[in-house]
């Protein structure tokens, strides 16, 4: 019976211990434990394939994409890849409407300088919060003479192409081969400290859209720093404002046939340093070829040896600027208008070679609200709207000619004069004639007299 027991013991013990292991709730545990761990696994597989979309910022380096950062192979398509994925990534609402707000992501050029066979023409469109920096471009021998390296014309039914899109750090060479950025149809574009060089056509060009600034940057045909012994065939233009609002600041046009061209509205120019191809070889710094309604501002700038050009202006301010090297400004009639032209406050220095610091190209039949005064003149010649000037002797007539200083012949609207003498008795005077911008003092006897005359051309101030 001692053994028999055992045995039976020892079974049953076993069966405990078998049924104990299998109770119903232990498996429910361990399936349950399995289903879980399938379904993890089964969502990380799905989050693999799909994009996800991050917390943070999104960086696209093109080097990640094949782009060769030492310039020697062609990194055209690995570039373009990664600013299409990047046009392409998670959005996070909308700017203006219809612009995707691509959250601030950028495409990193790593430092890079990359060769570049074909225009990085943006492939999409609609998009805004992006920016490109950190790098440099390079066209190559094969890169088309009428493309631009960096290319935001994408076309588009909505109202803007792109907004807030920014281009910095960024140094983009043309090789002799078109131009550097296009800009067209876009709202709120920065573009800043960038180097635009070895362009054929234009270095950074604005069609459109409204609102892009052009800061802190050098643009230049050729890399010079003056004195350049092939000024008289540079040519381009380092800028063109084809569009309304834009705001060119603290930039540097090194060379190039015209610095800045203005085709559009309510312009900026402030800060500018223009010594592209100089005015005596037939260069111009700054261009305003919108005859009727300027509305531009050029302020706080250099023009150093070449001026600025401007067509029936109506509505233009340049003031606090210095004009070096018989640097003038030139008005060019179309129709004949000026109005609303404000040219004060500025200092001209030239070579003592009687040269004008402000000039007439054509006839202007009508001149309104025209103001050319308190500049600071050295070596060059003073001309004005403002002429002033005294006239001594024995009456009865006393001839102020102010020919030599205001700007427009045969053109006086306002007189002031001053008549001071020492005579017993006092004459009646008074202006006689103004024609040929003389004035002539008139009085009813002669007596000795000093009189003092001012002529206004600019018109009437409501």
């Amino acid at each position: 019976m001692g053994a028999s027991t055992t045995a039976m013991i020892l079974l049953f013990a076993a069966a405990v211990h078998v049924y104990g292991y299998n109770r119903p709730d232990e498996f429910s545990r361990k399936r349950d434990h399995l289903h879980r761990m399938q379904g993890i696994l089964e969502r990380r597989s799905l989050q693999q394939q799909a994009p996800r979309s991050p917390s943070g910022p999104v960086v696209y380096h093109v080097t990640d994409y094949g782009a060769d950062p030492t310039g020697r192979n062609d990194s055209t398509d690995a570039v373009l890849k990664a600013i299409s994925d990047a046009l392409n990534g998670p959005g996070r609402g909308v700017l203006f409407e219809g612009i995707v707000n691509l959250g601030g992501a950028r495409v990193d050029l790593d430092g890079g300088n990359y060769l570049i066979s074909r225009p990085l023409l943006f492939p999409v469109s609609g998009r805004g919060n992006l920016a490109i920096h950190g790098g440099s471009l390079t066209a190559s021998y094969n890169f088309p003479n009428d493309g631009y390296l960096l290319d935001l014309s994408s076309p588009s039914n909505s109202t803007y192409n792109y907004e807030f899109i920014t281009l910095r750090d960024l140094l983009l060479d043309s090789n002799y081969r078109g131009g550097g950025i296009s800009v067209t149809n876009s709202l709120r574009t920065t573009i800043d400290n960038c180097y635009v060089t070895r362009f054929n056509t234009t270095g950074i060009l604005v069609q459109g859209g409204h609102e892009t600034y052009i800061r802190t940057s050098y643009l230049g045909q050729h890399v010079t720093a003056g004195g350049d012994s092939g000024e008289r065939s540079f040519s381009g233009t380092a800028i063109a404002l084809a569009g309304n609002d834009n705001t060119v600041s603290d930039v540097v046009i090194f060379s190039a046939q015209t610095g800045i061209l203005v085709t559009g509205q309510a312009n900026l120019i402030s800060g500018v340093h223009c010594y592209n191809k100089a005015a005596g070889f037939g260069g111009v710094g700054i261009h305003l070829r919108l005859p009727g309604l300027t509305q531009t501002r050029i302020v706080d700038s250099y023009m150093d040896y070449t001026g600025i050009v401007a067509e029936d202006p109506v509505q233009l301010t340049v003031a606090n600027t210095f004009f070096l090297g018989d640097a003038f400004i030139l008005f060019k009639s179309v129709k004949g208008v000026m109005s609303g032209v404000n040219v004060v406050d500025n200092m001209f220095a030239g070579g003592d070679r009687g040269i004008e610091i402000v000039q007439l190209e054509g006839n202007f039949g009508e001149v309104d609200q025209v103001a050319v005064d308190r500049n600071a003149v050295k070596g060059m010649a003073v001309k004005t709207t403002v002429a002033r000037a005294s006239v001594e002797g024995e009456g009865p007539s006393w001839t102020a000619d102010l020919g030599a200083a205001l700007i427009f012949p045969n053109l006086i609207k306002q007189v002031q004069y001053t008549f001071i003498s020492d005579a017993a008795s006092f004459p009646r005077h008074f202006v006689r004639n103004v024609s040929d911008n003389k004035v002539v003092i008139q009085s009813d006897v002669a007596v000795p007299a000093r009189v003092y005359v001012t002529a206004d051309q600019g018109g009437t101030y409501l």
